[in-house]
């Protein structure tokens, strides 16, 4: 899908549209390509609209990025199972023993974020930014709760469906170099969102999550993961600078965060305290993304598999 939202074309794994064209993947064929070749945000993986050959099954499937580790791609989106969260999207089917690396997970229409700019024409209202915030916050929070990091938050690591933010791109800096190498300026890694203790090698820690959170929400706001501080909207400001401050010791908690973005917690229907249902309520999105993602799903409701020879017999490599 380019920044419009536009019609399905297939594609083949190398990202080269063109009607006709396809290529196998596991037991899915290539639909169309999920991020727009020309947005200059770099993205740690390939993804694509992926669909079953018996064209029962429409997934979103990723492959490795230009340059990177195909084993640690693989074991990142492995671990990703026990991802636990709102936002949590993980995968759910993955690459057999001998196959190229490629992991899978239920198709629902979605946009990365620089394509959600794009489609908007602009930074996002200050509104969306507080909702993308404490969703993804909320998230975090569980994640780092069972004792894991999530080293890849990235502006093409989010996708904004029609009633939250997922995140996806699981491990993208572990997966593109091991602890103690510097990653600065790896293929697939967006500079701006990438932690300095991570850029020059460190260990991935939550509170580098934090920074890469900040970086998110200034790009949401702004255009760019690395603003002028008056360039953020005031309201909101403080918050994100601080989630951007060089020293780890020095950025917010991720429960101080959310109270930055939301105020007192808002009880759910059942009564357990949830500050994202308070702001991801219809309107959180601006309307030409609605738009656009509804243009999305009937491109892909609407596209036809190729006539193409299937390869033998696959199994799905489902993981329960």
């Amino acid at each position: 899908m380019h920044a419009t939202g536009g019609a399905a074309d297939v594609v083949d794994a190398g990202g080269q549209g063109g009607p006709g064209r396809s290529r196998y993947v596991g037991p899915y064929v290539l639909i169309t390509g999920l991020d727009d070749s020309h947005s200059r945000i770099p993205v740690p993986e390939r993804r694509y609209v992926a669909r079953s050959a018996d064209g029962e099954h429409t997934v979103l499937l990723s492959l490795p990025g230009t340059g990177g580790d195909p084993q640690r791609f693989l074991a990142e989106a492995e671990a990703s199972r026990y991802l636990l969260g709102p936002s949590a999207a993980p995968a759910t089917a993955f690459s057999g023993p001998g196959e190229p690396a490629w992991y899978a997970r239920p198709y629902q229409p979605a946009l990365p974020l620089p394509t959600v700019l794009a489609v908007h024409g602009g930074p996002l209202p200050e509104r969306t930014v507080r909702a993308l915030g404490v969703a993804l916050a909320e998230t975090l929070t569980v994640v780092h709760g069972q004792g894991l990091t999530f080293a890849g938050v990235s502006p093409a690591a989010v996708l904004c469906a029609a009633d939250m933010p997922q995140l996806t791109c699981f491990g993208a800096v572990r997966a593109a170099a091991p602890d103690g190498t510097p990653r600065s300026g790896l293929p697939g890694l967006e500079t701006g969102s990438l932690p300095p203790e991570q850029a020059s090698g460190g260990r991935p820690r939550p509170l580098g999550d934090v920074y890469a959170l900040g970086a998110t929400l200034a790009y949401a706001a702004t255009g760019c993961t690395t603003p002028e501080r008056d360039e953020i909207p005031a309201g909101i400001r403080m918050v994100i600078a601080r989630c951007l401050s060089r020293d780890p010791g020095d950025r917010p908690q991720l429960n101080e965060l959310m109270d930055e973005l939301v105020g007192d917690p808002a009880p759910d229907e059942t009564g357990a305290e949830s500050r994202s249902a308070a702001l991801l309520t219809p309107g959180w999105l601006p309307g030409r993304v609605i738009a656009a993602l509804a243009h999305q799903a009937a491109a892909v409701l609407a596209a036809e598999l190729p006539a193409v020879s299937a390869p033998a017999a696959h199994p799905s490599h489902s993981r329960n």
